[in-house]
């Protein structure tokens, strides 16, 4: 096991370790034990009572939080003529089609966070998918982020879009702000979220959905949160 810090095992002993908090208990905790000199980012980690091993109990959509996450994301957008200048007018970072997808492939280019694409530039794209899909930016239109409606998904991108899905051992994990928003914000944004998920519970799930809702700091401890409480 890894030895913590002392800041950390300090902070960490504000935590009940067998408690389970309300949604802004947990959210003030969380910002209470940060132990960052920088303005860390709040994430939450939910485990799901499903199996991912089985396609219709996927759980993964979008949702944009109401203050967004604190991050300014860098967006680059694949597409052409007409598309290409609705991409720039609604403020992408980087746009182009060939070009850009040619110095992903020479130059290993990756200064940016989220890719955009409209669908008939999808067999671009292809060809660099080995590339782009270990680093979790490969356009999906579940996402999102294959569309012909490119100005609104730009829009949504920078004003706080998040993606959510399982991972292999059935938890989601998502940033949900910064330390710096309040108690105020990020609970708003963590309702928000919430929210999403439990609109996105398969019809084939049974049982228990929510099991565990775990928020932490960048660098804190986890803060439990009880998932029967989360709707109040």
């Amino acid at each position: 096991m890894a030895k913590r810090g002392k800041k950390y095992v300090e902070a960490a002993k504000l935590v009940e370790a067998l408690k389970l908090y309300d949604v802004n208990e947990a959210v003030e905790l969380v910002q209470k034990t940060s132990t960052s000199k920088f303005d860390a980012t709040v994430e939450a980690h939910i485990r799901l009572g499903v199996d991912s091993r089985h396609a219709d109990q996927q759980v993964r959509g979008t949702v944009v939080l109401p203050h967004g996450t604190g991050r300014n994301l860098r967006v680059l957008v694949i597409a052409k003529g007409d598309k290409a200048t609705e991409a720039e007018q609604a403020g992408a970072d980087y746009v182009g089609a060939e070009e850009m997808i040619n110095k992903i492939q020479t130059e290993n280019w990756f200064d940016f966070d989220v890719m955009i694409a409209t669908p008939d530039t999808m067999g671009l794209i292809g060809r660099i998918g080995r590339l782009l899909g270990p680093k979790g930016l490969m356009p999906n239109p579940k996402a999102g982020t294959v569309t012909t409606d490119i100005a609104k998904a730009v829009s949504d991108v920078k004003a706080g879009k998040i993606e959510y899905r399982l991972d292999r051992t059935n938890i989601i994990h998502v940033p949900m702000g910064k330390v710096s928003f309040g108690t105020e914000k990020l609970a708003e944004n963590f309702t928000t979220l919430i929210g999403a998920i439990i609109k996105a519970k398969p019809t084939a799930a049974k049982g228990t959905y929510l099991r565990s809702i775990t928020l932490a700091s960048t660098m804190g401890p986890g803060v439990r949160i009880n998932p029967l409480r989360v709707n109040d």
